[in-house]
């Protein structure tokens, strides 16, 4: 029986018509496309404050992260579409990820959300750069946490004008782009299925 990988997708901005969100939303659709099992979640939903030790010593970690951290236990493979603020990864991202860290067991059983998961990265600006510096910047955070981050990488330039009416790449070098991220995350997340399952 084939494998169907467990991929789960998010935006770095939570803004409403964020060009991370569009870019997660095509990478939603070709993964879908592909044959992965595709969860799309919003950073909104899951608020946290930002990270303080103090306040994780008083009041513990936020369940939001556990819950974070539950959802990246169960899916074979993220990807993540982050924006670039002021030339680097944008708070919501980088305060998840710190959180996240924070988790260290469920209920008595360890649990690591980030340790040899395999992760994806895209990246979109308004300007002609394409979010590369807020991508790299993540690239560096997510290998450090010891993700095992995919080459190829989506950077759209030009945001505004980069989706078509139905939310859809303009340009077909988007949407190849896409195409072979996705499919080199799909393939990837089986092999490592099947490794696992040995």
């Amino acid at each position: 029986m084939p494998i169907i990988p467990k991929i789960l997708v998010f935006a770095g901005s939570i803004r409403t018509g964020a060009y991370s969100g569009l870019t997660a939303d095509c990478a939603h659709k070709e993964l879908a496309l592909q044959g992965a099992d595709v969860t799309r979640i919003s950073l909104a939903d899951y608020p946290m404050p930002l990270m303080n030790q103090d306040l994780e010593q008083h009041e513990g970690v936020p369940a939001h992260a556990l819950a974070l951290a539950r959802l990246f236990v169960a899916h074979d493979a993220i990807l993540i579409a982050t924006p670039e603020y002021n030339g680097s990864i944008p708070p919501p991202v980088k305060n998840t990820i710190d959180w996240i860290s924070r988790v260290r067991s469920d209920g008595g059983k360890p649990l690591h959300a980030f340790p040899g998961r395999l992760v994806a990265i895209c990246s979109s600006s308004d300007g002609h750069f394409a979010g590369i510096r807020s991508a790299n910047h993540l690239r560096a955070v997510l290998s450090h946490i010891q993700m095992e981050v995919i080459s190829p990488q989506v950077s759209v330039p030009n945001a505004s004008a980069a989706f078509d009416e139905n939310g859809d790449f303009r340009e077909e070098r988007l949407r190849k782009g896409m195409e072979r991220l996705c499919r080199e995350l799909i393939q990837r997340a089986i092999l490592l299925s099947t490794r696992t399952e040995l």
